[in-house]
């Protein structure tokens, strides 16, 4: 263990953001142990953060007692992920008890380490602040206080302005800016972007919100006029048949049902939107289609194809809109604890088209033709995708 003490001796100081201890070697470990650097009474103490079924329990070490901890915890599990403002490193321990060590750095890593004991999240929305849209839609108390029970949506809200925040510089800042969210459903993420853009940010802004559901527009639509919204309106409409404006900035669609995603992806590109923030959500219709010998015992199992073709789905997705001229990036939405439905489809027009090619070889390997494929491919490429897929499955040549 002489390589783990020097790590050890690296990075336990004040630069340490995290260190994750996870994979236990037997089942009645806690499933993983986290520690951080903290401020108790001036002094620079470590606080391990163990987490056993659906409880946490801390418990403070000094420099030397946390290197002794780690090691000792070391011997029940399999790796330890630790993240520092002077690099990151990873380490691994076999099944025969080989430990390997791979050090890196890590620019992201790089930034100032919060110290205090209670530490605080530092949230886009001010949780301590009065906010009207908060407040009706039951996030916030009349007092002002996050509801506990709401804190999980509190946190989405100010995850999916972060994803905002990072493509403002998308945005133009010299005219109205024209935003269209569909399936808004009650609105929390489209009054939230409302607020933070036009009241935080000062941009011109003009929010579309489209639903089917009309009793859900009239009580959004309320709730704009109470606060003042005048350019944030609320529709009643269906994604692939909406016309309602022939130019549009960014397009927000947040667990848009199965092949509405498709149909909001392609009006975005046919605008030539700049920004496309997409969460798909019950992606059922290449399960239906999915078929290749090569995968058939992965594709023997109900729940494997189900998610096998989920996530196919967003990666061809994710491939056309790289074909046509955007730059695309899948994230993490929220936590894998609140949701599976977490991934976020993030696209910035840049104008440079990726080749289309291998999207083309893959739909045929896998036999599917995806909704948004048939929306934005032209008719002879289409043409030659089914003939193939009927060929296929029919045995011709």
């Amino acid at each position: 263990m002489e390589d783990l003490r020097q790590l050890l001796d690296k990075y336990l100081n004040e630069q340490l953001q995290r260190i994750i201890i996870s994979n236990p070697r037997h089942g009645e470990s806690a499933s993983k142990l986290t520690i951080r650097p903290v401020l108790v009474k001036n002094a620079l103490s470590f606080q391990a953060s163990e987490y056993q079924e659906k409880k946490v329990f801390h418990k403070n070490y000094t420099r030397a007692e946390a290197a002794a901890e780690i090691e000792s915890r070391m011997e029940e599990y399999r790796q330890m992920e630790l993240f520092s403002g002077l690099g990151q490193a990873a380490v691994r321990i076999s099944k025969k008890g080989r430990l390997t060590i791979k050090e890196k750095p890590c620019a992201a890593c790089v930034k100032e380490v919060d110290l205090s004991h209670n530490r605080k999240k530092h949230y886009i929305l001010d949780p301590s602040q009065k906010t009207g849209f908060l407040i009706d839609l039951g996030v916030q108390s009349r007092e002002g206080k996050i509801i506990n029970a709401r804190y999980d949506k509190f946190r989405q809200i100010n995850r999916f302005l972060e994803f905002i925040e990072d493509i403002l510089p998308q945005l133009p800042k010299d005219r109205e800016v024209t935003i269209l969210d569909f399936g808004c459903g009650k609105s929390y993420l489209t009054f939230a972007m409302y607020h933070y853009l036009k009241e935080l940010k000062g941009y011109q802004v003009h929010i579309i919100g489209l639903d089917l559901k009309e009793d859900v527009i009239a009580e959004c639509s309320r709730l704009a006029e109470k606060y003042g919204y005048d350019r944030l309106e609320f529709q009643v409409g269906d994604i692939a048949g909406y016309k309602g404006t022939e130019q549009v900035d960014m397009v927000v669609t947040l667990h848009a049902c199965d092949t509405a995603t498709d149909y909001a992806l392609d009006k975005a590109i046919r605008w030539g939107a700049k920004v496309i923030l997409s969460v798909p959500c019950c992606q059922h219709e290449l399960n239906g289609q999915i078929s290749n010998e090569m995968l058939a015992p992965a594709l023997g199992y109900g729940l494997i194809k189900e998610r096998m073709a989920a996530l196919l789905t967003d990666a061809l997705r994710a491939g056309i809109l790289e074909s046509k001229g955007y730059q695309v990036q899948i994230l993490e939405f929220i936590d894998m604890e609140h949701t599976p439905k977490n991934i976020l489809i993030r696209a910035v027009k840049t104008g440079r088209a990726k080749e289309s090619r291998q999207i083309r070889d893959l739909m045929e390997f896998l036999h599917v033709t995806p909704t948004l494929a048939k929306l934005q491919g032209d008719e002879s490429e289409l043409d030659e995708l089914q003939e193939n897929e009927s060929g296929e499955k029919t045995g011709m040549s």
